[in-house]
């Protein structure tokens, strides 16, 4: 394993090991629930959004380490956001884990997101790891419950 892989690794783990925002939101404007029946992958996303940013996002659930982690970096990155960056966002997550493994994804541009790149070399955790992306879409666009079924 390469030197930024591991680096990828331990943010990862560290993410499922310490989830930030991990937290139900009283104040929430919009959310939407999620679930993975393939491997039990459970979330809620929570926002607060005025005049078109995210002032809050905060999650809940329960799920494997490439779920708890998608969810936490994710909060992260859009917290302070317009709808519009998000997105943004949510289009270029899921273009960099569902790209073949022959197309070159450039990860200077990438920031924290860097880290799932790896995630297409394994079909069955992208679905995991797109979870929580899903349902904040949902969320933002007032969409129902999402199932990656």
């Amino acid at each position: 394993m390469d030197e930024i892989q591991a680096l990828y690794q331990q943010m990862i783990l560290d993410h499922n090991k310490n989830p930030r925002n991990f937290t139900e939101m009283n104040d929430a404007t919009h959310s939407s629930e999620g679930h993975n029946p393939l491997c039990g992958d459970e979330v809620t996303i929570f926002m607060n959004i005025q005049d078109g940013i995210i002032q809050d996002i905060t999650f809940q659930g329960s799920g494997c380490a490439i779920s708890t982690s998608s969810a936490s970096i994710m909060t992260t990155v859009l917290k302070g956001k317009t709808l519009k960056e998000a997105e943004q966002y949510f289009n270029q997550f899921h273009g960099i884990v569902t790209a073949s493994m022959d197309t070159e994804i450039n990860t200077d541009d990438l920031g924290k997101l860097a880290v799932f790149t790896g995630v297409r070399e394994f079909p069955a955790r992208v679905k995991c790891a797109s979870l929580a992306w899903h349902t904040m879409n949902n969320a933002m666009h007032g969409d129902g419950p999402v199932s990656t079924e």
